[in-house]
């Protein structure tokens, strides 16, 4: 019988991966030509985004304008849009059955799955939009939210980047910032500042208030308008508690701890000077015999210790009495 002609299969396998290769290779080669082209045109773009970004600082420094936040989302909105067009057009000119409506259709179908996933993401961005837009802070402004408290660095679309006054950087999400209450210490021009001194029972305290009020109307940074003012506040256990309260023409943190530190010192030294007491939190324990005649009987004792109500001194204990006989004719001789 005559042999077969009939190559392997493993041949006819290997020369199928070949033509194939071939094909691809060939395919690819045709298309290097619209990849360079769609390459070309992406580069454009994105040049053209950062020719926009610089046009709307010249005319925005130009104009004076100032809405710094609300230009940030200009800029930043703007030039992802343009980039946006520029993947759109290169993916047609390097893909050409390629549509820009298949891929919206894309993201309709995906666009559920997309949400679940990325929702704080999504969150963020909006969130970060709308504050660069109402614009309750700005850069440069003393912002205290939540254990946070610094100068603003930066504003971005997703976070706000914080530096502390012990020079450290707080990251923080811009919808926690959007939904959570927020204190800007400098939004206005002028802060009130106050400090509690506690003055002694025995002291006057319209002389103190007069002392404390001549301090503050003789210190620097105290603004004359509003008036500074000292008002009593609470009766301590130890102390009458005075409030002064006064204003400074500068809100930033530098400025606050330089006032609060030259009033109280200078009011330190004002009070020592006028013989006017800040006494310091006091205890005092007192006890009794409880053997003693007079025990429980409040009319002759006073504070713990028994006392004779004839002479109105203290009298000293039974007990002490008893044990040296002589003293109490000592005493009343």
């Amino acid at each position: 019988m005559p042999e077969s002609t009939t190559p392997p299969v493993d041949a006819i396998q290997y020369n199928e991966i070949i033509q194939t290769v071939n094909e691809m290779l060939s395919s690819f080669w045709e298309r290097v030509p619209l990849l360079v082209i769609a390459l070309s045109v992406f580069v454009l773009f994105y040049l053209l985004s950062k020719v926009f970004k610089k046009g709307v600082s010249k005319f925005i420094q130009k104009e004076g304008s100032d809405h710094q936040n609300l230009v940030t989302v200009f800029k930043r909105l703007g030039g992802a849009v343009i980039i946006f067009l520029g993947v759109l057009v290169a993916l047609v000119i390097a893909v050409p059955g390629f549509s820009a409506g298949e891929l919206i259709g894309a993201l309709g179908i995906g666009s559920v799955a997309i949400g679940f996933a990325f929702k704080d993401i999504f969150q963020n961005l909006l969130s970060g939009i709308l504050l660069l837009i109402n614009e309750p802070f700005k850069v440069g402004d003393q912002i205290i939210t939540g254990d946070y408290e610094g100068t603003v660095e930066r504003i971005e679309i997703r976070a706000t980047h914080i530096k502390t006054y012990d020079s450290r950087r707080v990251v923080i999400p811009n919808s926690q910032l959007y939904t959570s209450p927020v204190m800007v210490n400098t939004a206005y021009a002028e802060r009130r500042l106050e400090a509690e001194i506690g003055i002694g029972y025995g002291d006057d305290i319209e002389r103190a208030r007069s002392a404390m009020l001549d301090v503050l109307a003789n210190t620097n940074n105290v603004l004359k308008t509003p008036a500074p003012s000292v008002i009593n506040v609470s009766l301590g256990d130890s102390a009458i508690i005075l409030r002064a309260r006064w204003y400074v023409s500068s809100s930033d943190q530098a400025s606050k701890v330089g006032s609060i530190d030259a009033v109280l010192t200078k009011i330190k030294y004002r009070l020592d000077a006028d013989g006017i007491d800040m006494p310091y939190p006091t205890q005092v324990i007192l006890m009794h015999n409880q053997s003693e005649s007079t025990d429980g009987d409040r009319s002759a004792q006073r504070e713990g210790w028994p006392t004779d109500m004839g002479k109105g001194a203290a009298t000293k204990p039974a007990r002490l009495v008893s044990a040296n006989p002589d003293s109490s004719n000592q005493d009343s001789e």
